[in-house]
């Protein structure tokens, strides 16, 4: 359950065996996406690197850019690569409003994200969750919003739709629409 604390060891032991089948398929990275604490990350790095893939996490923030778990996203950052670290981090199923109140602090740990994949809409996950309907959000102001983002940000070069998100959004996104 999302804000549950996952020891790392038992996250790696759970993760082994389908990273191991990601190898024995050819895979040549591992990404996870939509992780709400730094326990699970810290495992799935540990068993990707035993298994000698690269590796991408990617968080989740709620809208006050803080995990799921209450962890600033700098602080699941610094953690995370303190403890070997992945190839590179990205945040997704977020909306850019709710990603920026967690890129604030100075330091390298904003040059490790190198991708977002945002929500269209600006819902929290709590009513994203009870809506009934899918929310399609605003498509500039999601394109819009990424702007902030990308001052802050000087390594982003991945830029995806997560929920309620379709081709319209992502070519917003990215300034051809």
């Amino acid at each position: 359950m999302a804000g549950d604390v996952v020891d790392p060891d038992d996250a790696a032991a759970y993760h082994t065996p389908q990273i191991e089948a990601f190898v024995d398929a050819g895979a040549d990275l591992v990404t996870v996406l939509t992780l709400t604490g730094t326990g699970e990350a810290i495992g799935i790095v540990r068993a990707a690197r035993k298994a000698g893939l690269p590796v991408a996490v990617s968080f989740t923030v709620e809208q006050d850019g803080r995990l799921p778990d209450g962890t600033p996203l700098e602080a699941a950052i610094t953690t995370v690569d303190a403890e070997g670290g992945p190839d590179y981090f990205m945040v997704n199923c977020a909306h850019p409003t709710h990603i920026a109140p967690g890129l604030t602090g100075d330091g390298d740990w904003r040059s490790r994200i190198v991708g977002i994949r945002a929500n269209a809409s600006k819902a929290s996950h709590a009513e994203l969750d009870a809506a009934t309907e899918l929310d399609e959000g605003d498509t500039v102001e999601l394109a819009a919003a990424h702007d902030p983002l990308r001052q802050l940000l000087s390594n982003l070069t991945v830029l995806g739709g997560c929920c309620g998100t379709d081709a319209r959004h992502v070519a917003a996104m990215w300034g051809v629409a």
